[in-house]
């Protein structure tokens, strides 16, 4: 086994740069695609492309683990110097992308009936959706294998190779964009074959940044890519990170539900403030990927000191990362307020529950960072059953809470359920580190 690289600063910001820069893209590509189809002067588009989009990303987003645990175990093999593990990993990872992608195009016909049954709008709207749907569809394989192959890349360090897919797959994405709607006139069908055509081309590409474990035959040697134990633990990790993440889901998706109930101005300033929490999120995801990374590694090497250092360093970083973000919500939150909707009611109404968004960045940071070195070290029924338990008392606070001080009540119990992800996490954290030296 290889000696491993010294953990430094300078390691930590190689991995956590790239990842920031590409979620960085993200909205820019939203931005593009709702911003062509408004040049065709209608309604209808517009609407269509969103409903289409979200259905189709909350699809996605149900394999979303696969990501996150090729990540895990690819580290950890890398770190335990297992090569003919690490590109079995990305067979595994792929066989199973690929493969739920295929279903998803056979169970087109009720997935994107159910979508619209679920986001009903007018007999238009739900034409067109149906349309766009029905075409990017056939990227399902492609946007799924993405996740095995960015997993597979981050858990070797590779990040930069991951922006330059996502810069690749966006940017090709917005020139098509640009060309089939505004060119050809291709309205929303073209919107639709632009994000189809990137999808696949950002896998070849992703295939193609890959290749030195695919110039090796141990890619292929499905003895080892079907190993009983190892499909056990990818199975088992993956199914925990997927349980997990459903019931994370499940939290924001009450907060929208709740909030409703204050009216329309109360739910649109919820929605406004939301991405404050976004942005969070995406500026502290770079770093929870290193802590993926870095943790992972550590594990493979069996070294407790080494986990507990790449632990700190990501989460030095974290830290750093989150009290800007506050400061900046502190001093400019009007300000982005103002930029994010004309309405004044809203506008009034977002500056009141402001400052949660201000707290949350600070509450919400060990919960961020444990999550990542939780999946780097594949403590993924760790993660599932500290979920469970912040939701319940998320539960909890909003049962007791809501009726005393209304939206106030909303906002104070998701912050709890940040702090009781980090409190229980924290609580498992020793674990981890006596797993690593095991």
């Amino acid at each position: 086994m290889s000696t491993p690289l010294p953990l430094t600063h300078k390691r930590v910001l190689t991995v956590a740069l790239p990842v920031v820069l590409s979620n960085a893209t993200v909205p820019i590509l939203g931005a593009v695609d709702t911003g062509v189809v408004g040049q065709m002067g209608l309604a209808a588009p517009i609407g269509a492309v969103g409903i289409g989009a979200i259905a189709l990303t909350a699809i996605y987003w149900i394999f979303g683990f696969l990501r996150m645990g090729t990540a895990g175990l690819t580290a950890q093999a890398s770190g335990a110097g297992r090569s003919g593990e690490v590109s079995a990993l990305l067979s595994r990872g792929m066989i199973i992308g690929l493969g739920a992608g295929l279903v998803i195009m056979a169970l087109q016909v009720p997935l994107v009936w159910l979508a619209l049954q679920t986001a009903p709008a007018s007999s238009e709207v739900e034409s067109l959706a149906q349309t766009y749907m029905s075409i990017r569809i056939y990227g399902a394989p492609a946007a799924i294998g993405i996740y095995a192959v960015t997993g597979w890349l981050i858990g070797l360090e590779r990040t930069r190779a991951v922006l330059l897919i996502q810069l690749w797959m966006n940017g090709l994405n917005i020139v098509l964009d640009l060309w089939f709607v505004l060119g050809l006139g291709w309205g929303v069908e073209g919107v639709a074959i632009a994000t189809l055509i990137a999808e696949w081309s950002g896998l070849a590409l992703g295939l193609w940044l890959c290749r030195d474990a695919l110039n090796t035959p141990a890619w292929k040697d499905w003895p080892r890519v079907f190993e009983r134990a190892q499909m056990i633990l990818f199975a088992r990790v993956n199914r925990d990170i997927l349980l997990r993440s459903v019931m994370l889901q499940g939290i924001f998706l009450s907060f929208v539900f709740l909030g409703a109930r204050f009216g329309d101005v109360t739910l649109a300033a919820n929605h406004v403030l939301l991405q404050f929490l976004e942005i969070t999120a995406y500026s502290m995801d770079g770093f929870a990927i290193a802590a993926e990374t870095l943790v992972g590694q550590s594990m493979g090497a069996r070294s407790a000191a080494r986990v507990r250092r790449a632990a700190l360093m990501t989460s030095f970083w974290g830290l750093i990362t989150v009290l800007f973000t506050a400061g900046i919500f502190a001093l400019f939150g009007p300000a982005i307020i103002d930029l994010m909707t004309t309405a004044p009611d809203v506008r009034a109404e977002a500056r009141v529950y402001l400052p949660y968004m201000i707290a949350a960045p600070l509450v919400g940071c060990a919960a961020w960072m444990l999550d990542g070195i939780f999946i780097g070290a594949t403590r993924s029924a760790d993660m599932r059953n500290m979920m469970f338990v912040s939701a319940l008392i998320y539960i909890a606070a909003v049962v007791v809470l809501m009726p005393l001080i209304g939206n106030h009540g909303l906002w104070v119990a998701l912050l709890i359920s940040f702090i009781a992800r980090g409190i229980t996490l924290g609580w498992k954290y020793p674990a981890l580190e006596r797993a690593a030296a095991a």
